[in-house]
């Protein structure tokens, strides 16, 4: 044990370092998310849905760069991360809608000017929908209609339409 640490002494701690950063880094922004969540009033589950994207992504970082300090060749690399985006590119090309959905779930967070409780009218040619917006998931909103009907809308299809809002925190 102690000619395993005595050799892999600087890529322990370059491990420690990495890693380090990436939570302190990945606290950081998560708390910035947290706060422009309540500045805009936006429920605590979209927060942390949106936390959770970011710890994903911050992870993928690190195990990138943690890969680097292990000494792994940037060939090495290139054949799996080309392997995994073959794989990942032709699933999601089948499944365009869903990541679709997701990038529209995290733009609206940031953007969407309607938040739950209020009463929206989504303008489009073949129906008309009148609902006051119950929930909003990170691939679609639930909207509840005046006769207790539950719609689930696709988030990528809401930023497409016209949405007029017709009452604030209304209830039905």
């Amino acid at each position: 044990m102690n000619s395993f640490l005595k050799t892999y002494q600087n890529e322990l701690i370059n491990s420690l370092i990495v890693f380090g950063i990436f939570f302190i880094v990945q606290f950081i922004v998560r708390l910035i998310l947290r706060r422009i969540g309540k500045s805009k009033l936006k429920n605590i589950g979209r927060i942390k849905l949106i936390g959770r994207y970011v710890t994903v992504t911050f992870l993928m970082i690190a195990l990138l760069v943690e890969a680097f300090v292990l000494g792994v060749n940037i060939e090495d690399l290139v054949v799996v991360f080309s392997s995994v985006f073959a794989i990942l590119g032709i699933t999601l090309f089948a499944n365009w809608s869903i990541l679709s959905n997701v990038t529209s779930g995290i733009v609206m967070f940031f953007s969407f000017p309607y938040k739950i409780g209020d009463k929206i009218q989504i303008h489009d040619k073949e129906l008309e929908i009148t609902a006051v917006i119950e929930d909003i998931r990170s691939f679609q909103l639930h909207l509840r209609k005046e006769n207790g009907d539950l719609v689930t809308y696709p988030n990528n299809l809401l930023l497409q339409k016209a949405v007029t809002l017709l009452e604030k925190n209304a209830v039905l």
